[in-house]
């Protein structure tokens, strides 16, 4: 008897020629007719169709004949490559069918819609027990999945057969053209997929966003949190995020499936991807684009690792790590008020950005400009300007922002020719270019309660560790120039954690305490070099290390930025 593969080709083939049947003779053939009595144009239907025609007389009297011969005839011939190898090039004529379907599709859906005798006609025969309960888009898309199935079905033929079989060689060469024909198949399957999905995104959007084109390809979605900008809460949010934008939703109470609100549309051009970290929050990300800047918690290591992943791969994104705190926000002049900055936390500053004046609870108290991002006191974001990125609307932004926009001073230029302290250099910009950096528990005096800092040593200032209140503090507390200083790594006791150490000279005492050991060694592999008048060695901080650094406990300085919501 013949083999399994064999009878599920032909019981297969049986099959596939009565949809065919259905879409040739059911419903091209009446809608042709209708056509004809002026109901429509019959180049409608010749658009639709295509040359399924062609393909059913194919298999109806050429392909499924020889197979029912074959099979009857199994005992003295043995085999059905020579059929496949003598028939397979006749399944070039699916590339035009495959070619149009697309173009059929959108005919289809626009015709259903436009003529009301043209749905009732597919209607009607839909409803009649040959369909199946199925739509004639589901029945056309038949055709195109066939040719995929013949190749899957001679492969797992192939595998079975011995090397030696007479019937090997012409199998092999069969399943050679019909590969090729198979690749355009699949095309066509992923792209009719892809709109289908893209439907359900549409209802899913209440069909408020224009997403149903051909062009646009779904790459990933999926739920996410949203990291406050004001200050380290999250909010359950959805990504869709396809080849040419982001679609940044807010979820929407529902009874029938899920639906959501589009918040942002983020433009892939130009979009940057920067991976963050968060002790408090781990799996972070930031997405910067035109319109809006977003910081993301995903649900795993693996998911933010999928999403950084796919963000990349369009248009050349930019993806970026970086230590926390330490990105600078300075925009370039050209960029100011195009796209959206990303808002530096309340707790990463303990002074206005600009006067450097400390913030309190009560009569300096923190905004943020809607330009650069920075943290500013009331006094440096009295201005506003328009901004491109949120339709020319105007918005609170800090004096230097407000110059730049408005073209009315350069910024940049000193007011008067006073000089910048030693002190006023700003912490992210130090942090990225130093040996060493990170938070330390800081005194002066045993009895007094220690202060937690952002500690610095600058590649370019190797000898002097500068002390910040917080990462993005723009004018250090103070420094402690190492050289000619004692370095004493103290031992557990009761006043000291073994994670303490002492710099020492003549009268002055600086009391540190690191929040691992490991981190205290790195400390004191800098400073051991520094106080000797020696150059350092760079210092990487593992990933644990860099958790533990980031935990903040800056106090002080409420906020009276208007709200935002979801900002």
């Amino acid at each position: 008897s013949p083999p399994h593969f064999s009878l599920e080709l032909l019981q297969t083939e049986r099959a596939y020629v009565t949809r065919l049947h259905l879409l040739d003779q059911v419903f091209c053939a009446r809608l042709t007719e209708e056509a004809g009595k002026g109901m429509f144009p019959v180049e409608v239907v010749k658009g639709i169709f295509s040359n399924v025609g062609s393909i059913y007389t194919f298999h109806s009297q050429f392909l499924l004949p020889d197979l029912e011969t074959r099979m009857s005839q199994w005992a003295s011939t043995p085999r059905i490559g020579d059929i496949l190898a003598q028939l397979a090039p006749f399944l070039r004529m699916y590339a035009e069918y495959v070619k149009n379907f697309d173009s059929a599709m959108d005919l289809l859906k626009q015709w259903t819609e436009r003529s009301a005798q043209f749905n009732t006609i597919i209607q009607d025969i839909q409803s009649q027990e040959v369909c199946g309960n199925l739509t004639l888009q589901h029945h056309m898309l038949e055709p195109v999945q066939r040719v995929p199935r013949y190749e899957m079905l001679l492969k797992d033929y192939l595998k079975k057969l011995p090397e030696d079989d007479p019937d090997c060689s012409q199998a092999k060469k069969s399943l050679n053209i019909i590969s090729m024909a198979a690749t355009h198949s699949n095309m066509a399957i992923r792209k009719m997929e892809n709109l289908k999905k893209l439907m359900e995104i549409y209802e899913m959007l209440g069909g408020e966003e224009d997403i149903v084109n051909p062009s646009n390809e779904l790459i990933k979605e999926g739920q996410i949190l949203k990291l406050a900008a004001r200050n380290t809460s999250s909010m359950e949010r959805y990504l869709f995020l396809f080849n040419n934008m982001l679609l940044y939703c807010v979820p929407k109470f529902s009874l029938v499936g899920q639906r959501f609100t589009v918040r942002t549309r983020v433009c892939v051009e130009g979009m940057k991807v920067l991976e963050t970290s968060n002790e408090d929050y781990p799996h972070t990300f930031q997405v910067s684009g035109k319109e809006r800047t977003l910081e993301l918690q995903a649900s795993s290591e693996q998911d933010k690792e999928d999403w950084i992943k796919v963000s990349v791969l369009f248009r050349g994104n930019l993806h970026l790590r970086h230590f926390p705190y330490l990105c600078s926000c300075v925009f370039q002049k050209e960029e100011l008020g195009k796209r959206a900055p990303r808002w530096i936390r309340d707790n990463e500053v303990t002074m206005c950005m600009k006067c450097k004046e400390p913030f309190n609870p009560l009569t300096r108290r923190r905004h943020h400009c809607r330009a650069c991002g920075y943290v500013v006191c009331y006094k440096c974001s009295d201005y506003k300007a328009s901004l491109r990125y949120d339709g020319n609307k105007l918005n609170k932004v800090c004096k230097d922002c407000y110059f730049i926009l408005t073209g009315r001073a350069d910024a940049e230029e000193p007011v008067s020719g006073k000089k910048r302290g030693i002190l006023e250099i700003e912490a992210a910009q130090v942090s990225g270019n130093s040996f060493l950096c990170g938070f330390l528990q800081y005194s002066t005096d045993r009895t007094k309660p220690c202060q937690r800092v952002w500690c610095v040593i600058p590649q370019h200032d190797a000898l002097v560790l500068y002390l910040y209140g917080a990462p993005q503090d723009v004018k250090a507390q103070c420094t402690i120039p190492l050289l000619g200083y004692q370095v004493e790594d103290v031992q557990r006791s009761v006043d000291h954690p073994p994670t303490s150490f002492r710099l020492c000279q003549s009268k002055s005492v600086h009391c540190f305490t690191a929040d691992t050991e490991e981190v205290k060694l790195r400390w004191l592999k800098v400073i051991h070099k520094a106080v000797i008048g020696e150059m350092p060695e760079c210092q990487t901080l593992s990933k644990q290390d860099v958790r533990v650094e980031q935990r903040m406990s800056v106090a002080g300085g409420g906020s009276e930025d208007e709200t935002i919501e979801d900002r």
